[in-house]
């Protein structure tokens, strides 16, 4: 079977059974909360993947991974991934829990990425503009990265507004060459 239909199974089957327990918000906490592991830690997916790790070490991994204090939905999901040996699925299905919860909620996720950081107001009046465009409830991230030397970065759904000097500056170098 392919991977991204196991995992979307997966993700409904928790979604129904979060939602009858009224623990959806916490198991979507859960699930980011994972899916980031992965992608910080990167040995999470070998030691995960690994056939010789007894399944309890990996219940333990995987509930650390998930913040190590995960509500009991989330705790009841990882045993039934590992007594199915889906664990390898595992951070496919905390990826498609997060879509999934986000398209039932109509949240968008958003990113400014700014040279310096800024204040809490223009950082509120962003997230207006872009909920007032949308339509929806944006989870908004911003990140510094100086070497935009200046302006913004504004990304969400699929838009992507560059107004950074360093773009500006890559265009003047190409008009001149």
């Amino acid at each position: 079977m392919n991977t991204g239909v196991i995992s979307v199974r997966y993700a409904r089957a928790l979604l129904k059974s979060a939602e009858a327990q009224g623990a959806k918000d916490n198991v979507y906490a859960d699930m980011q909360t994972l899916a980031q592991s992965y992608l910080t830690v990167r040995q999470l997916r070998s030691a995960i993947d690994n056939p010789m790790l007894p399944k309890e070490d990996k219940q333990k991994l995987l509930v650390s991974a998930c913040g190590g204090n995960p509500c009991k939905q989330t705790e009841v999901f990882i045993d039934v991934v590992l007594k199915e040996g889906r664990e390898n699925l595992i951070q496919f299905m905390a990826n498609s829990y997060v879509t999934l919860y986000r398209q039932e909620k109509n949240i968008i996720s958003g990113r400014l990425i700014t040279a310096v950081a800024v204040s809490d107001e223009t950082e509120a009046k962003m997230r207006q503009m872009v909920e007032k465009r949308t339509n929806a409830q944006v989870e908004f991230q911003t990140e510094v990265n100086p070497d935009i030397i200046g302006g913004f970065i504004l990304e969400y759904d699929t838009y992507r507004m560059d107004a950074s000097v360093q773009s500006q500056l890559r265009t003047i170098l190409k008009e001149l060459k």
